[in-house]
């Protein structure tokens, strides 16, 4: 179960964050956190961890995504499900065109991503793309072929946001696989 103790403090970022980019207007929220971690994980229990990434781990993380890595500061929030791995779910804040927009990335224990969901979104709801168009990254990888023109369509009026999710979504899946790759070089260490 997902601990009501914990604060949504991941929430509280995005809207000091959506509050200073966007200035007097207002972010639609859809989803709190936890909400979206209960979608994602029902039944399931969530572990929030605190990463600071190392410049040489950013360093490496921007090379696999192909872009910029802001912040040092992670929270991944892994999941288990009847004693099993579940996945893990990373909240990725950004600017879209000028207003700010938080995803929440699901990735399966096969590194490839479970789930898509918009929690805020502060452009114009014009600007967002339909729900299905959140489909076709289920199953991806990161790759070369995720990108728009690859295996990932573009949404006409919603070019920006079609660019900012794939970025995004390249982004969480860099960093657990960096993660990932430091935990088990971290067990296989006597």
């Amino acid at each position: 179960m997902i601990s009501p103790r914990r604060p949504a403090l991941t929430l509280i970022l995005f809207a000091c964050l959506a509050a200073a980019v966007a200035g007097p207007a207002a972010a639609k929220v859809f989803l709190t956190v936890d909400e979206a971690l209960h979608l994602a994980f029902k039944g399931c229990s969530v572990e929030r961890r605190t990463v600071f990434l190392t410049p040489e781990q950013r360093a490496h993380i921007q090379k696999l995504a192909g872009g910029e890595v802001r912040s040092a500061l992670v929270n991944p929030y892994r999941a288990t499900c009847d004693g099993k791995d579940g996945g893990t779910a990373y909240f990725d804040s950004h600017v879209v065109r000028t207003l700010a927009e938080t995803l929440m990335v699901v990735v399966d224990p096969q590194g490839k991503v479970a789930r898509v969901e918009v929690l805020a979104f502060a452009e114009p709801e014009d600007y967002l793309p339909p729900g299905k168009w959140y489909g076709q990254f289920l199953g991806q990888a990161l790759s070369d072929d995720l990108a728009l023109g690859h295996h990932v369509r573009g949404v006409t009026g919603a070019s920006l946001t079609a660019r900012a999710t794939v970025d995004a979504v390249r982004r969480v899946l860099a960093i657990h696989q960096e993660l990932r790759g430091q935990e088990l070089r971290g067990a296989a260490k006597p």
